[in-house]
């Protein structure tokens, strides 16, 4: 029997080094990688320190020539914008690996770890792995230049609305608060009727004018004028104005309707009360609780106007209520409110309690009333009033008042509440010194109306006792603390040190 044996297994030889001499396996340069790595360095003509440009203001990197964008420390997009730095000087280089190095966020500086490979000397391949820093330098972007000028701007927003009060402002400023929209804004300014906001490009106005479209009843007109005309290049430079006025009607005004509108709102009386503004009016009959919402479009076709003003509300009280109960309305009636009570009530001026006239009137807060309570309302008995439509009504038609709200302790309402609003940054002409009343008259109502509130963001004022009840202790509406957000800022994240180390330059 014959055993095969099995060939010899063929083993490469080991080669000595052409310069020092150390065995190594058989390569095409006939040398070792230390020798190799004295005699060529593949990583030359890549810069080992490079600059990038970094805006404090909108916290953006200068990609070239002219893109600002957006990036986050070691994240994916900042990592191709260092690439890019030295895109030109890689090009004879293979690009392997690259990652960052941790480095200190206050450190100016930014280490990128480059793992590279080359053909050098009679084919054979390097590989090299060295770490590039990208020094970061401070450099206002054109945006933020222009919006630190304050002067220069390519479209503008007016909104006006003319009436004496600000509510409808007041909720419209929560409202782009929460949405943001005011982040695009280079200049706000804050006049008599309204307020002006200024914005770098004609496209972020036009989504401003198509917000106030959609949450407020308003109309709008566009205008635009030429500022410079480039011939050569065919180019021309325009200022564009757009003007939106919001009807100008408020919550809590007393307002007479057309005969015509009146009857396309389901045969509802004309002297209605305005019990809110959003993105319609809306409205109810004291009379008969028929509730009903004009847009924008509606009222511009049928203007109405209102026939008081807050200043002329007087207080009354409850001297007798009567509840109304199984009211039937006539034919094509209208929708009626399931939140409010009829009530009829016999009232007099607090002004008045030295003589014994009362007046008698309809009333829609019956579910709030009672003998003895405060009420704010409208004499229409001893007013002079000037309107197209109301002077046209039978006396016997128009009330003697109108109650429009229940009346409480207003400094107590001051004192208890334990919650703020945000403010829009801008720039006010003159401080109107009834402005505080106005605004305070606006919080009430963010307490006394659920649905108002729901777009609207309420902070907690951590400066104030948090007390967990729906009401006052004389009745008041309170806002639950479940409805209120944190108040967020810098010191809660980082603390005091950590705040001017956010904010050092």
């Amino acid at each position: 029997m014959e055993y095969m044996q099995e060939p010899p297994s063929s083993s490469h030889g080991n080669i000595l080094c052409c310069t020092c001499g150390v065995p190594i396996p058989p390569n095409p340069a006939n040398m070792c990688v230390s020798c190799l790595r004295t005699q060529v360095d593949i990583s030359e003509g890549i810069p080992k320190q490079v600059s990038i440009h970094f805006c404090r203001q909108c916290e953006r990197y200068l990609q070239p020539p002219g893109t600002w964008v957006q990036c986050a420390l070691e994240s994916r997009e900042l990592l191709a914008l260092c690439l890019k730095k030295l895109k030109a000087s890689m090009t004879k280089v293979r690009l392997i690996d690259a990652g960052f190095l941790w480095t200190e966020p206050h450190s100016k500086r930014i280490k990128v770890k480059l793992t590279i490979q080359k053909e050098v000397l009679n084919g054979a391949i390097l590989q090299q792995v060295f770490v590039v820093e990208f020094v970061i330098q401070a450099q206002m972007c054109d945006d933020c230049h222009r919006v630190e000028a304050k002067d220069f701007w390519k479209a503008v927003v007016q909104v006006r609305q003319k009436t004496v009060h600000k509510k409808t402002f007041y909720y419209l400023e929560q409202l782009i608060l929460k949405h943001k929209l005011h982040q695009n804004t280079v200049r706000i300014k804050e006049l008599h009727e309204g307020i002006d906001f200024y914005y770098g490009s004609k496209q972020h106005a036009q989504k401003m004018v198509d917000f106030l479209q959609c949450t407020v009843p308003c109309r709008s007109k566009a205008s635009q004028r030429l500022i410079s005309h480039d011939v050569h290049s065919n180019t021309y430079n325009y200022k564009s104005t757009f003007s939106v006025e919001i009807v100008p009607v408020c919550k809590d005004n007393v307002v007479c309707l057309s005969p015509r509108l009146a009857q396309s709102l389901g045969n509802m009386g004309q002297v209605c009360v305005c019990v809110r503004v959003t993105s319609s009016i809306h409205l109810i009959d004291p009379n008969t609780l028929q509730v009903a919402e004009v847009d924008g479009n509606t009222y511009w076709r049928h203007p109405f106007n209102s026939l008081c003003s807050p200043r002329q509300l007087e207080e009354f009280i409850i001297m007798d209520i009567d509840i109304i109960r199984g009211q039937r309305l006539g034919a094509g009636a209208g929708l009626t409110s399931n939140k409010h009570t009829l009530a009829e009530v016999w009232v007099q001026k607090t002004s008045e309690m030295d003589s014994s006239h009362q007046y008698h009137c309809r009333t829609f807060l019956g579910h709030l009333l009672n003998i003895g309570d405060l009420v704010l309302g409208f004499d229409f008995a001893n007013a002079n009033i000037n309107d197209e439509f109301l002077n046209k009504i039978n006396p016997h038609h128009v009330p003697d008042v109108v109650l429009i709200k229940k009346s409480y302790d207003r400094m107590r309402r001051a004192r208890n509440r334990v919650w703020k609003l945000r403010e829009l940054e801008r720039e006010r002409d003159a401080a109107d010194t009834d402005d505080e009343r106005q605004y305070n008259e606006f919080l009430e109502d963010l307490e006394e109306d659920e649905l108002l509130r729901k777009n609207v963001n309420i902070f907690r004022d951590a400066s104030k006792i948090l007390v967990e009840s729906d009401t006052d202790d004389d009745g008041a509406p309170r806002i639950s603390l479940a409805e209120m957000l944190e108040d967020l800022s810098l010191n809660d994240a980082t603390g005091g040190e950590g705040a001017d180390m956010m904010t050092d330059s």
